[in-house]
């Protein structure tokens, strides 16, 4: 019987996942959080404006109940909470939660938007288009915004671009039989045109060429 993990080392693992100055927001946050039934799972290391944070692939916190008599929390420590739970074991839960949180324009919310581009859950990735609409606007804040963190996340951005395929060709190319034509093929672009902003030239590709390739 595997035992629960530490909470000392869940929140640790937790808190790494933002940068050092959201220290007291995050403490906030998981006072909320039910205790976890299993550890945190690999992290994955990114740049947020110059500070490596370390996010969880998965977490395994059940969803804090509502408590009318705790002081709600304030609008980052939501933002916080929902960035996190969008690491849960459930698409369902990830995907509730993402909702809340694609739309931000703080830097430190992007990674756990990016990363979720990169996963198997159609309806997760077709939530992210639909949230992020400046991405297909030249110069806006959107685009910019995530431009940037690709261009200083190349290997994290290359490593989405290859599970966004590998994900096609696994799940849904019987409904989408090229891969310019699935969602997570825009995306990607839509991606890769913020970064081509960013740094003045072309960006490396790690998908098929063509839009209505066989990949």
């Amino acid at each position: 019987m595997q035992l629960p993990p530490e909470p000392s080392n869940v929140a640790h693992a937790l808190a790494a996942a933002f940068p050092t100055r959201l220290a007291g927001d995050v403490e906030s946050v998981l006072a909320v959080m039910p205790e976890a039934r299993l550890a945190p799972t690999t992290p994955f290391e990114v740049d947020v404006q110059g500070e490596t944070v370390a996010i969880p692939s998965r977490i395994y916190n059940e969803e804090p109940s509502p408590d009318p008599e705790r002081p709600p929390l304030a609008g980052t420590q939501q933002v916080i909470l929902h960035c996190l739970y969008s690491r849960h074991s459930d698409g369902r839960v990830r995907q509730r939660h993402l909702e809340q949180i694609v739309a931000s324009g703080e830097p430190w919310v992007v990674p756990f938007v990016v990363q979720l581009a990169g996963e198997y859950v159609l309806e997760i990735i077709e939530a992210i288009g639909r949230g992020l609409p400046g991405l297909g606007v030249p110069g806006s804040a959107q685009r910019r915004l995530y431009g940037e963190f690709i261009a200083r996340n190349p290997a994290f951005f290359a490593r989405t671009e290859r599970r966004v395929v590998s994900y096609w060709s696994c799940y849904y190319r019987w409904k989408y039989g090229a891969f310019g034509t699935y969602p997570g093929y825009v995306l990607l672009e839509a991606f890769r045109a913020g970064a081509v902003e960013q740094v003045g030239t072309q960006w490396p590709r790690h998908t098929p060429h063509l839009a209505g390739g066989r990949g």
